[in-house]
């Protein structure tokens, strides 16, 4: 929900260092890897109990994760970029929520498991969309630079790194942000449900018109 104006809001300095890297001749699918090699390792540190840590490992995902797009655009974006990109942010969303349920299993297993439940919906319909968005020649207006059409929802990239942010400087209130986020994804995942149906109905009825 509020991606749209926090892309615009980080693009340009993104885009001041992008341009320094492609000088230097590092590749977009370079800093993805990199950035999900740093993403993963929240994992252990959230087990081992060492949240502001794992902050910054956050944050050093985060950073890679928007510095990929920037070079790919002033060089030459890539199916394959976009499709590692999408994969690995998903695998790294996962893993961090896992990696709190290891740090207390009695507490946040529970609550872990059912928001990775939920990002099953939001992941699935998401990407299920664009496949037949791209089968239909769909184009999003809101995001015209992703590299497949970027369904919107309540949470999105920004709102995900926000509760993360909180889960971290806050762990012990874990359980219950784990718990609202999970009811937020299911919003989205339903609305996404029922929009991307309507929408898949329409333009396949378009198309044979």
């Amino acid at each position: 929900m509020l991606d749209r104006w926090t892309v615009q809001l980080i693009k340009p300095p993104l885009n001041v260092v992008a341009k320094a890297l492609v000088k230097a001749n590092i590749k977009a699918d370079h800093v993805t890897m990199a950035g999900f090699g740093f993403g993963i390792l929240v994992i252990p540190v959230l087990a081992w109990q060492k949240p502001l840590l794992a902050l910054l490992l956050l944050g050093i995902n985060r950073l890679f994760d928007g510095l990929d797009g920037a070079i790919a655009r002033q060089s030459r974006a890539t199916e394959r970029g976009a499709y590692l990109d999408i994969v690995l942010d998903f695998i790294f969303y996962s893993g961090f929520i896992f990696g709190f349920a290891l740090a207390d299993p009695s507490r946040n297993a529970l609550p872990a498991a059912a928001l990775i439940f939920s990002f099953m919906g939001t992941g699935s319909s998401f990407l299920a969309f664009a496949i037949f968005a791209e089968k239909l020649n769909l184009s999003s207006m809101v995001y015209p630079n992703k590299g497949f059409f970027y369904l919107s929802g309540i949470t999105e990239g920004t709102e995900t790194i926000l509760f993360f942010i909180l889960m971290c400087l806050a762990p012990d209130y874990f359980p219950i942000l784990a718990w609202l986020f999970f009811i937020l994804c299911v919003v989205t995942t339903v609305t996404r449900v029922i929009g991307g149906a309507h929408t898949i109905e329409m333009a396949a009825r378009q198309r044979q018109e």
